[in-house]
């Protein structure tokens, strides 16, 4: 059974930054992408960046590009998005995915973590 567990979340203001970590335990096939999501209440949940594990290549939505950066940390099996130059719109509930196909093939979710950025 796989289980994804996100921390790092919190406010910052306008302009700062925060790093959130995504643990994955279980069954993780290289074939696999890890996807961070984002998702403001009442609105559709959006695909910001996502990471194939085996090759390491990253993809990034208009919306986050050059502000994100998708890795892969040192400790096992825990995948990071530093976000830096945050802004207002940038406060959502964060998700962390994994599944064979990004955006629209992740399998597995966790629960989330909040991300509030003042102005």
């Amino acid at each position: 059974q796989v289980k994804l567990v996100e921390s790092g979340g919190g406010s910052v203001q306008a302009g700062g930054s925060l790093r959130l970590s995504c643990a994955a335990s279980g069954y993780i096939s290289r074939n696999y992408y890890i996807g961070w999501f984002r998702q403001v209440q009442g609105k559709e949940r959006e695909g910001v960046a996502a990471i194939q594990i085996d090759s390491g290549s990253t993809s990034y939505s208009d919306s986050v590009k050059g502000r994100f950066t998708i890795a892969r940390d040192t400790a096992k099996n825990t995948w990071s998005l530093a976000m830096n130059s945050l802004e207002p719109e940038d406060t959502a509930s964060y998700y962390c995915a994994m599944g064979l196909y990004y955006p629209r093939g992740m399998q597995w979710w966790g629960e989330g973590t909040r991300v509030t950025v003042s102005s």
